[in-house]
């Protein structure tokens, strides 16, 4: 008799912040972001991405830029999509003057956020 295991993984691979969502910040977003100073407030190069992130809160009421294990009250996948003015946010699409993020990339960010949004 043959018992076959059933994968109870929910996700297949664990998206890793240093792997998959830094190199998209950096190619993308950290022009923009460098230091904190710019607006926005957040500087997204590897070594501060992610204290950046994950320490502002954002204007729009109940909301953090990343708010961990809710992409719903995640401010950043809003302004990722366009979405954020019907929340209440402000200013444009990201990234700004350049074509939005692929699905994919956004779907990662999103897994990211949802799985903790852990700095690995």
């Amino acid at each position: 008799m043959v018992i076959c295991a059933l994968n109870t993984h929910v996700n297949a691979e664990t998206v890793l912040f240093s792997k998959d969502i830094v190199p998209v910040l950096e190619a993308r977003c950290a022009s923009c972001h460098m230091t904190g100073e710019e607006p926005g407030n957040m500087a997204l190069i590897a070594d501060m991405a992610h204290a950046s992130l994950l320490q502002l809160s954002q204007q729009v009421e109940d909301m953090m830029i990343v708010q961990p294990g809710d992409v719903a009250k995640s401010y950043l996948i809003l302004k990722l999509e366009g979405t954020h003015l019907e929340a209440g946010g402000e200013g444009a699409r990201m990234p700004l003057a350049a074509p939005p993020l692929t699905k994919a990339q956004v779907k990662q960010i999103q897994d990211w956020i949802a799985n903790g949004a852990p700095n690995n």
